[in-house]
């Protein structure tokens, strides 16, 4: 009996975000041959932070030029557009503004106008006349309109990823979370709750538990995943038209969050949000949320206390807004004076797996580690929903390399 006889699969990937079935089903497209299984926890894909975001189809704006971000980002758009045009997704390139409200905005947006040139993103400036003209309930000196920018449900492309990875011949393996990850010379061992698999390589897209995947097998890496809660709010259904585009404030460069937007949602809804709170556990949609080994994992790693003290401000105010409807509010009034109080009703929040370093520096760009027979994403924050495909052949690429090295 060979080697290869004896395990259960060729490739193993856990994670059913839309990264993990990205991959795998570029991956069964280009090797037929190969047994590959799709490892899941819940009961159903994309539950995580591809259900919970904003569904936004991202042009590339904020990038810095040649970074993976960048070059992921405009290819996934297109890649991204494409698939839903041939399965039938309803997507819709409706456009985004980028407003600036003051004269330190301006003088961002002028910077970032700059960056979507050297990313070759299709933009117009408009001043402020036009701002108002095309977008009436909308306040600002000035704004950057990006054409391509797009809405989708990212849910409905994960559940058609995962039925052609199914009907290629990919297993997808739901309610099955991993407890243990044992890698030998010759395979890998993957343990469930209820059982056990091996694998010739495994791939790891496990989003906000991806640092303790890669404990599991003992990788030495210099980050932790800390969780950012990104809280929305829905508009009445009467305020379906308030805005005929995406609206986006200009965001910090220092932080690797877009700031509180108006979200024109596939299903014709407008939301407003996300902010970016602590959170204090890593799966905590609710209003309340604490888990005590989150939390203690958290206050133990040092990045975390250097993060606080470098941006302990934008804690300080993110949380106020967070339990204060009012400090929200007026984080959406700079450009939206027509939304009230009454007018922000209760909607799904998301939780950002966002990498943190030892030093406290916040992970920008993708991240990945590795050892000879597995290959993990510890970092793959927005865009990764629009970029997934080119992720995918990106960690492909980088699985055939390991899988001809041994």
């Amino acid at each position: 009996m060979s080697e290869l006889s004896r395990r259960d699969y060729d490739v193993a990937i856990i994670g059913g975000g839309i990264v993990g079935l990205a991959t795998a089903w570029q991956f069964i497209q280009s090797n037929p041959r190969k047994n590959v299984i799709l490892i899941e926890k819940e009961t159903t894909v994309g539950s995580h932070q591809t259900g919970h975001n904003s569904g936004v189809i991202h042009a590339g704006v904020y990038y810095q030029p040649g970074s993976l971000k960048a070059q992921f980002c405009k290819k996934g758009a297109v890649e991204t557009k494409a698939f839903c045009r041939k399965y039938g997704i309803d997507f819709d390139v409706c456009g985004k503004l980028l407003v600036a409200t003051n004269a330190q905005e301006v003088e961002r947006m002028h910077a970032l106008y700059q960056r979507c040139q050297n990313n070759d993103i299709d933009i117009e400036l408009l001043d402020k006349t036009e701002l108002m003209r095309r977008e009436p309930n909308v306040l600002g000196e000035a704004a950057i309109f990006v054409r391509d920018t797009g809405i989708v449900d990212y849910q409905k492309i994960c559940l058609k990823l995962a039925e052609l990875f199914e009907h290629q011949g990919g297993t997808v393996c739901l309610g099955s979370k991993v407890i243990g990850l044992e890698e030998s010379a010759k395979e890998v061992t993957i343990r469930t709750e209820d059982r056990v698999i091996t694998a010739g390589h495994l791939v790891a897209c496990s989003g906000l538990m991806a640092d303790r995947i890669t404990k599991m097998l003992g990788i030495k890496t210099d980050f932790q995943i800390i969780p950012f809660r990104g809280e929305y709010y829905q508009l009445p259904v009467e305020y379906n038209s308030l805005v005929n585009h995406l609206i986006y404030p200009i965001p910090d460069p220092e932080l690797p969050f877009l700031g509180v937007h108006l979200t024109r949602m596939i299903d014709g809804s407008v939301t407003v949000g996300p902010n970016a709170v602590q959170g204090w556990k890593r799966e905590g949609y609710g209003r309340f949320n604490f888990s005590i080994k989150d939390t203690i994992q958290m206050l133990v790693f040092k990045g975390y206390w250097k993060l606080i003290a470098q941006h302990w401000q934008t804690v300080l105010k993110e949380t106020h807004n967070s339990w204060v409807k009012s400090g929200y509010l007026k984080e959406v009034n700079k450009y939206c004076e027509v939304i009230g109080e009454n007018d922000l009703l209760p909607y799904p929040a998301g939780v950002r797996a966002q990498a943190v370093m030892n030093d406290g520096s916040l992970v920008h760009d993708f991240l990945f580690a590795e050892s000879a027979r597995t290959l993990h994403v510890c970092n793959a924050p927005s865009p990764a929903a629009t970029s997934a495909f080119p992720i995918g052949r990106y960690i492909i690429d980088k699985l055939d390399e390991l899988m001809t090295t041994i």
